[in-house]
């Protein structure tokens, strides 16, 4: 009994010790960033003419991506949950291949897809809209990279709500929008939460289709990646830094926030 309690120690020991080792390796490239960053550095970057101009583009286009991807990624996911839509593995796997798919790649078939060559850019162009080097191929190059993450995630988080309470608020007289606002929405928020901030934090650091689509206008994954061609690894450090500031606080605090809302329920 003696030598298997010790047995179990040793085991959680070894475990412990093999969690911390991954747990340092994974925050490994944040510690390394801010051991290679000094103030002095950071003030000199962000105080060029313009240094800020990449930031302001990133959160713009991001946003307009998440609204996009709020407001036809929800009832996608909702109805997969569901099992609401005919050959449902075909949906998941149209949801699947683009998170699979490299994003260099999706930017070079975004080319073919819309780019002012096709049908669709000829389309976009009575619209003034050009899928090539603007803010709007900006905007459809961050939502292709990030809408599997969003319709995955929620997707999951409706899958959680017990259809039986949908059922029974409606039996009590609610209309589906009511239901929805009153039972579904609140009961999957956590999970809707996470999802969106996901998104956020992927739709912010977007480059490979950017690369191939929206060079231009610089967002701050192009900047990085700009600085980085032209001055150096240390000079685009400082963007680095702005870009996990401002991509990360939000899936932390989602995650914080959604750990405690289930705790409650």
């Amino acid at each position: 009994m003696t030598m298997h309690g010790a047995g179990v120690r040793v085991s959680t020991g070894a475990a412990v010790v093999g969690a911390l080792i991954v747990w340092v390796a994974l925050l490994g490239p944040l510690i390394t960033l801010l051991a290679h960053l000094t103030p002095a550095s950071v003030v000199s970057a962000l105080s060029q003419p313009g240094a800020f101009q990449p930031l302001l583009t990133s959160v713009t286009a991001s946003l307009v991506a998440l609204a996009v991807i709020l407001l036809l990624g929800t009832p996608l996911a909702y109805l997969m949950a569901r099992g609401r839509l005919p050959f449902p593995r075909i949906w998941e796997a149209g949801v699947l291949l683009p998170l699979l798919t490299p994003p260099l790649v999706i930017g070079l078939l975004l080319i073919f897809m819309v780019g002012p060559a096709t049908p669709i850019g000829a389309a976009l162009s009575h619209l003034n809209l050009t899928a090539s080097d603007t803010f709007f191929a900006l905007v459809v190059a961050e939502i292709y990279e990030s809408v599997p993450f969003y319709v995955l995630g929620a997707m999951a988080a409706f899958a959680t709500v017990d259809p039986a309470l949908e059922q029974a608020a409606a039996l009590l007289g609610d209309g589906r929008w009511r239901t929805w606002r009153r039972v579904t929405a609140p009961l999957a928020a956590p999970g809707l939460a996470n999802a969106l901030a996901v998104t956020w934090a992927r739709a912010m650091g977007a480059f490979g289709a950017v690369l191939i689509i929206a060079y231009h206008p610089f967002g701050l994954p192009m900047q990085i990646w700009v600085t980085l061609q032209e001055t150096g690894l240390r000079s685009a450090l400082p963007y680095a830094l702005v870009l996990l500031v401002v991509a990360l606080p939000l899936p932390v605090g989602a995650y914080l926030w959604s750990a405690h809302a289930r705790r409650r329920l």
